[in-house]
């Protein structure tokens, strides 16, 4: 999804091993289990390829990662004491000082455990674990590295607490909605965008030099 493996791109067992320092059975025993799962497509006489991806693919998975996590959001609000509220402050500010450093790393760890607090707030397992099969398909890092997310995140993430803090679910349950579903949108942009500069370098014309008859160049 991060576009650094593009659709139809060979994936070798042999490879996959060694960069994970792992030996080539249980690498290609992963790699049937991604097959399973929709990552990978095993073509004859060539072996696992990545799978079909489009943006509009990862659009349509925040699209139900939405309407999953507004519900938790909603219910969090409805449930959220002072305390809880206080947590999620304190997770948000150390958030925006993780962007204010450029520190991604920090800054996506504190993303994902401000998600978390709300999902645990929510108290309802079968909807996290609906959302855990949906999120298996999203990474959680690289995020910081997008062009416009860290100043989305920090807006969003304000918006949310609004709503928590007035135990107000209709709105808190919007405010998840949209936060989703914009982050799908730069996600998908950027996905978008990497692709579209890869084909373009494909289709790049090659010039070779070459001594003709006169001893100039000539370029084809």
């Amino acid at each position: 999804m991060s576009g650094e493996l593009r659709p139809g791109t060979l994936v070798r067992p042999e490879t996959i091993g060694e960069e994970l320092g792992i030996s080539t059975t249980p690498a290609r025993e992963a790699l049937q289990a991604l097959r399973v799962e929709g990552f990978l497509q095993l073509v004859p006489r060539r072996g696992f390829v990545v799978g079909p991806l489009t943006g509009e693919d990862i659009r349509d998975l925040f699209q139900v990662q939405a309407l999953i996590g507004g519900e938790l959001a909603a219910r969090a609000a409805a449930k959220a004491t002072e305390r809880d509220v206080a947590e999620l402050e304190a997770l948000h500010h150390e958030l925006i000082a993780a962007a204010a450093r450029n520190d991604h790393e920090r800054l996506e760890e504190k993303n994902h455990a401000f998600h978390r607090e709300i999902n645990l707030l929510a108290d309802s397992r079968k909807i996290i674990w609906l959302l855990g099969l949906v999120t298996r398909y999203v990474p959680r890092q690289f995020y910081s590295s997008i062009p416009g997310w860290p100043r989305a995140t920090m807006d969003d993430h304000a918006e949310l607490l609004k709503g928590i803090k007035a135990k107000d679910p209709a709105a808190t349950r919007v405010a998840m909605h949209q936060h989703i579903v914009h982050s799908g949108e730069l996600l998908a942009a950027h996905f978008d965008a990497r692709v579209a500069a890869a084909e373009a370098a494909d289709n790049e014309p090659t010039y070779t030099a070459q001594t003709n008859a006169g001893g100039g160049l000539a370029s084809a």
